[in-house]
């Protein structure tokens, strides 16, 4: 592993791209501790632990997660790159239902055209929500009747600088992400987003020990460290095996003779992955089971709202059956949307290409689609497992392991994607890179 990073800077221009992401992912960590203008800290901090405190806090501290802290804190990159995200799930699915759209994206040029309008999206959302917040911050006394006012003075031109310092936040940050991706090494949005949690577990660790250490009720037991400790390892070890695992569909191209040229005949394979459609279905599954308690934390207690907050509580089973079935029904959802079998059909015959024992057309597409279908399931039940899991144990630990599972998933699928571009250019350069395939270095050996 050193020898490879040692390696890694060897290459002039993989260096460069190193250095020039970690540079940028520093100003993005600079630019979250910078507080919007006219905010009292200390009444910001009071709000924001009441929110978490109601029913459907959770969704608080979701985005919170995206964001690196910067929500919490009311920074000028409060809204993260969330909007972006939001902007780019609306603008895939808005593919899929609109013929127009569709057709785009298959042109040559018709992706840079969808990314554009992804960006208008987002420069949209991020003014919506910015206008929203800056009237929450305004009424903060009156949604929780806080005592100290989060805003001394909101008038009409601070509603409109908050609103323009959040949209040029989240503007900037998508930049950012967008200047990794192209100058950069690895997914730039996603490394964001992954600094970002990763950023918070310093204060988890810290609080862990301080909660070891003390002996009163709140305090930490050696069992319970063990069992969060294992629960992290085995959501480790089943992210890394899910997301590295695909199905191989055998493809055999046939024989043709172009002019002097014999093309074709060649074996290769259909790569189907078991987890397509990543970090998606948790994020639809999560914005939606929290919007009724969040509804309903509004309203006045009478019984019949008491009794809707308990059922949609995170601690009610029945809120963790329709969270897990939620999940599992978006998963082969955005499959479907990500992967057209019938597509791919048409492209294995326009170019010759057929699976071994099955007709080509409509035959491969259902080959294709049943596949998908059977592959579909050990992910979803795998997506749904590590975001109910650490829910059924959150109760017991009270080490805020709600969002662990999405965490551990986003982090470890960025690592993987990273070290993997980064594997690609040590290859071309005939370095041997973090994986090392002991059969070859064996070969050479002897």
């Amino acid at each position: 592993m050193i020898k490879a990073i040692q390696n890694a800077f060897k290459i002039p221009e993989l260096r460069k791209r190193i250095i020039f992401t970690a540079l940028l992912l520093i100003v993005y960590r600079l630019g979250a501790h910078i507080t919007l203008p006219g905010i009292s800290d200390q009444a910001l901090e009071e709000f924001f632990n009441e929110l978490k405190d109601r029913p459907g806090g959770n969704v608080i501290g979701f985005v919170d997660l995206f964001s690196g802290g910067a929500f919490s804190q009311m920074t000028i990159f409060a809204l993260g790159i969330q909007p972006y995200i939001s902007a780019s799930i609306v603008m895939q699915l808005l593919a899929v239902v609109i013929p127009s759209l569709e057709k785009l994206s298959k042109e040559p040029d018709g992706r840079k055209k969808i990314t554009q309008y992804t960006r208008y999206g987002t420069v949209l959302l991020s003014i919506v929500q910015g206008i929203a917040i800056s009237f929450v911050l305004r009424n903060s006394q009156g949604l929780i009747g806080q005592s100290t006012p989060i805003v001394a003075n909101p008038t009409l031109w601070w509603h409109l600088l908050v609103m323009i310092t959040l949209m040029a936040g989240t503007s900037f940050v998508m930049w950012l992400g967008e200047q990794i991706t192209e100058r950069g090494i690895g997914q730039g949005i996603s490394l964001i987003i992954t600094v970002g949690i990763v950023s918070a577990a310093p204060g988890g660790v810290s609080n862990i020990i301080s909660r070891l250490i003390s002996a009163d009720a709140a305090g930490l037991s050696l069992p319970q460290l063990a069992i969060f400790l294992a629960l992290i390892v085995v959501a480790i070890m089943g992210t890394v095996f899910i997301q590295l695992s695909t199905r191989k569909i055998p493809v055999q191209y046939a024989r043709r003779v172009v002019g002097r040229k014999v093309l074709g005949g060649q074996t290769t394979h259909i790569p189907l992955k078991v987890n397509a459609a990543g970090m998606i279905p948790i994020i639809f599954a999560v914005t939606l089971m929290q919007f009724p308690p969040t509804v309903l934390g509004f309203l006045p207690q009478w019984g019949w709202v008491i009794g809707l907050q308990s059922a949609f509580g995170p601690a009610s089973p029945l809120y963790m059956i329709f969270y897990a079935t939620l999940i599992i029904g978006f998963t082969y959802f955005y499959t479907a949307v990500q992967i057209n079998p019938v597509q791919m059909a048409d492209d294995l015959r326009k170019y010759g290409g057929f699976i071994p024992g099955i007709r080509p057309g409509k035959r491969t597409a259902d080959y294709i689609n049943d596949t998908l279908t059977r592959i579909t399931l050990p992910g979803a039940l795998f997506l749904a497992g590590i975001a109910v899991i650490p829910m059924i144990f959150e109760g017991w630990l009270k080490i805020g392991t709600m969002v662990s599972g999405a965490s551990v998933l986003i982090v470890v699928g960025v690592v993987l994607d990273t070290v993997s571009q980064i594997e690609s250019y040590l290859t071309m350069r005939h370095y041997e890179g973090f994986l090392k395939d002991r059969r070859v270095r064996g070969r050479r050996t002897r």
